[in-house]
Formats: structure tokens, sequence, C-alpha cells
């Protein structure tokens, strides 16, 4: 494999990375500027995310900071999903999410050249053609909504357009893997959840679900849905991973399965009492080849999770060695882009590009 081939097709390639928990990591460190610098006007001031969050730990500072502008570029990634997971801010839910995203607008106003917030996939391939970087806004855990679809209509209305419906714990919408022993799927809400953010034009996440949840899902959803991180569990007995039928189901729905940079996903066993140690990234490349061969290479991206605990790479500047160890592998310049990238433009094409009157 010639390194320079490689290199070559990251940068033409269009890369999008579906998951980073990147806009609340700056804040903990802060009130940074994702273009890695400080912002004087915010510094001292502490909103809703930083009340009851607090800063970063010393040992938090340690992986955090894994993406930025100047990294996301050095990189080669031409959009990402920029999550906002709201499990944490208890009762404070939707007040953490708008905090977030108002820091995050903040700091977008004042480099406007730099990053766009893409509401269609169209959006992200006019960004990526004027030299400007794409953020999509992802909502993690529906609890932000607090129970009401009015105030989904208005995270539509401020640019969101994707949304897990819950994490690890259960939400309004449904049971949370941690919680899948209950065998609880979709409530009414949930149900209802699926079908407004289908007919409004935003993208269902089935990441952190319960099984049973997944499965309700799909049946509920007229349009394709999205595991934005997450691992196969053939390779890794985890609660966060997709089971091969799991996977099959997903592509069946046309969906996508974004494989992730989380240790204790690729590998099984692995705890964070063995940080700094990390997984190889051929362990990863891996579970990306088994995704291929279960679900087919139409439904396979990359949902990195930095800033979130997607520790296996460094940061984003790495991302070129994924493009590198594809080719190794034998993977065609074709697959790799659709891996990269051109698969998870398919599904936001399908899926944020509607005619509903929001």
């Amino acid at each position: 494999m010639d390194p320079d081939e490689a290199a070559q097709l990251h940068r033409e390639a269009l890369v999008i990375d579906t998951h980073n928990d990147s806009i609340v990591s700056h804040i903990r460190r802060g009130n940074l500027s994702l273009t890695g610098r400080e912002k004087p006007h915010l510094a001292g001031l502490e909103g809703t995310v930083l009340s009851l969050r607090g800063p970063l730990t010393p040992e938090e500072r340690e992986w955090h900071g894994q993406l930025d502008l100047p990294k996301m570029r050095a990189g080669g990634i031409d959009a990402a999903f920029f999550a906002v997971d709201v499990t944490r801010a208890w009762k404070n839910n939707l007040a953490y999410a708008l905090d977030a995203f108002g820091c995050f607008d903040a700091d977008l106003c004042d480099h406007p050249d730099e990053m766009v917030v893409a509401r269609s996939a169209a959006e992200i391939v006019e960004a990526r053609a004027s030299g400007r970087l794409a953020a999509i806004l992802v909502v993690e855990n529906s609890d932000a909504l607090e129970g009401s679809l009015g105030v989904l209509r208005m995270f539509y209305r401020v640019g969101v357009r994707s949304m897990t419906l819950t994490h690890n714990p259960s939400s309004w919408a449904a049971a949370g893997n941690a919680e899948g022993r209950c065998g609880g799927g979709l409530t009414c809400f949930g149900v209802k959840l699926v079908e407004e953010m289908n007919r409004l034009g935003m993208l269902v996440d089935v990441s952190h679900i319960a099984e049973r949840g997944f499965y309700d899902t799909l049946e509920t959803s007229s349009r394709p849905v999205i595991a934005s991180h997450s691992c196969c569990a053939a390779l890794c007995d985890h609660p966060r991973n997709l089971t091969d039928a799991q996977i099959r189901a997903l592509a069946q729905n046309g969906g996508v399965m974004a494989l992730t940079f989380v240790p204790s996903f690729i590998e099984q066993g692995w705890t964070p009492a063995r940080w700094p140690e990390q997984p190889s990234l051929d362990q990863l490349l891996d579970h990306v080849e088994h995704a291929v061969e279960v679900a087919g290479i139409d439904h396979v991206g990359i949902g990195s999770d930095f800033d979130g605990g997607g520790t296996l790479l460094r940061d984003a500047t790495e991302f070129p060695r994924i493009t590198a160890g594809l080719l190794r592998r034998g993977y065609r310049t074709a697959d790799v882009r659709k891996i990269l990238g051109e698969n998870t433009l398919r599904l936001l094409r399908q899926t944020l590009e509607v005619t509903a009157d929001a």
C-alpha cells in the first residue's frame, strides 16, 4: 500500500464523523473556542453546563481536547456530528442542551468562515466546496424534550438534525441499553417522537437504546436510522454493541452503523483501569470488516466519540490512519469512500431533505 495513495484518497474523499462530545468538552475546559483558542468574552461565565458538571478533572484533561477545527482540518474531517448529551443534567435537561448549543453558536458566529451548521446533506457539500467545515447538531437523549414535541420542533428550528432516543438509562421515549433486562421498548411518547422526527426531517439515532426499543424504532420509522457510535457484539460482547441480527435489520432499514473508537466497545474485557493502554487500530478495523460482511458496504460509517470516550485514536489528526488501514486490507477506493462519508451523506439525503412544513 502506497502511503501517498492513502493520503491522496483521504484528502479527496468526503469524510464525516458521526459522533463527538466536543461542545461540552470545550465548555468544561474553560469555554475554549473550537478554534483551540480562549474566548475572552466568555471566560469565567458559568452557565448550566458548567454549573451542573464543573470543569474537567486532571485525569479527564489527559484525553479531552481530541477534536477542534484545526484538528479536523489536519485529519481531513469535512463534517462532524456535534452531540450534546443531556443525561447527567439532572432535571435540567432542556436548559443544559440550550446552554451548550448557545455557547457553540456564539463560537461559530465569531468564525463564520471556518465552520457552518449544516441543516441538510446539500449544505455539507456546499460547505466543503467553500472551504468550510460542517457541523450537524445532535441532541443525545430525548429527555432534553421534557416530554414535549413542541420542544422538538424548536430544536429543529435552531438547527438540530439528529437525536438519540435514550442514553444508557431509560428516557421518556424508551428503555436504555443499561436497562434492557426490563424488556422496555418504545413508549407511546417514543412512537410519536419517531414519527414526528420522520415528518420534520430529523435523523433518528438508535445508539444506547435497549434491544426491544431498537426493533420498535425500525418498525415505527418510515425512514432509515443511524447507530452513530457502536461496534459489533460478535467481536466484543458489550451492552452498547449491536448483534449481527441488529446489524442486518439496520441495513434492511437502509440505515448506517458507524463504528466507534471507545476501547471497551472494541476489545472484550478492556476497562479504564488499563488506561493509557489501548486496543490496536487493527482491532477497530476488525469491527469495520465484520460490519461490512454482515450489513454490506453501503451501510457502514465511522463515529469516533471523540471527547466522549473514543480514545483509540489520540485525536482527530489521526483519522487518515483509518483510510490507510482499509487500503492495507484490500478495500477498493470506492468502498473506502463509502465508509468514510458517502454512506452517511446518502442517509442524510434520505432523512433530512423532506418537504414537511416545520
